[in-house]
């Protein structure tokens, strides 16, 4: 199994011929070495509804043919885009033939601002993301604050890897993510969703100094480097 990152949020998950995006930011993201029409994909899953997590969702998903799933409002949204969908919520779980999801709480916003009206559309609650696939556990917090039961998801799943945000401001901040990574117990974390833009830049590398002193194995991927599993 090998895990992409492409910057920002955006995971591509690769598994026995099989592609999962999740929040496939490419256009606007100054980090991202990949073209959106170079990316393949069977699924895509997303957080929630902020541009900079749907991303280039609805051209890659017309594209290609892939399914989006996404909490049911968003899910909604973009099924009015033209798109296959499969609606779900925080808290519930699917499996989609070789992998199961299952959305997870996060603190923070989603909505979709549409410009020209000057209006916010709401898409649902934010989620954060626990993909079981290959006999592995994989878990994307999405964007979101530290809160309490970050705990239960450590107990009752322990991931494999974490992708959790550092970037602070919209985010926990690397202080408050590294007690979300003792409280996940995941084997590995990866931190994401800083650098992008100036008002989230982070140090990655001293946040994983940190977690080393904490005993927990942490891996900065520069844009477009992978991990496998």
């Amino acid at each position: 199994m090998e895990l992409v990152y492409h910057g920002h949020s955006f995971v591509e998950v690769r598994h026995e011929g099989k592609t999962i995006l999740i929040d496939p930011f490419v256009t606007g993201n100054p980090l991202a070495k990949v073209k959106p029409e170079a990316l393949s994909a069977d699924f895509i899953l997303l957080t929630h509804g902020h541009g900079d997590h749907v991303g280039d969702a609805v051209a890659i998903a017309k594209r290609t043919g892939a399914t989006v799933v996404a909490v049911f409002e968003l899910a909604t949204y973009l099924s009015w885009q033209g798109v296959s969908v499969h609606p779900m919520h925080i808290g519930g779980s699917r499996d989609f033939g070789g992998f199961r999801v299952k959305f997870t709480p996060a603190f923070h916003g989603s909505s979709f601002v549409e410009e020209d009206g000057r209006r916010i559309v709401y898409t649902g609650m934010p989620a954060g993301i626990l993909l079981f696939l290959g006999g592995k556990t994989i878990y994307h917090a999405g964007d979101t604050a530290l809160f309490g039961d970050m705990r239960l998801i450590g107990e009752r799943h322990a991931p494999d890897v974490a992708f959790l945000p550092i970037g602070d401001n919209f985010t926990m901040g690397p202080e408050d993510a590294l007690v979300a990574a003792e409280w996940v117990k995941a084997k590995t974390v990866v931190p994401i969703h800083y650098n992008t833009f100036p008002l989230i830049e982070q140090d990655a590398h001293a946040f994983v100094r940190a977690l080393k002193e904490k005993g927990i194995n942490g891996v900065v991927l520069e844009s477009g480097q992978s991990l496998t599993l």
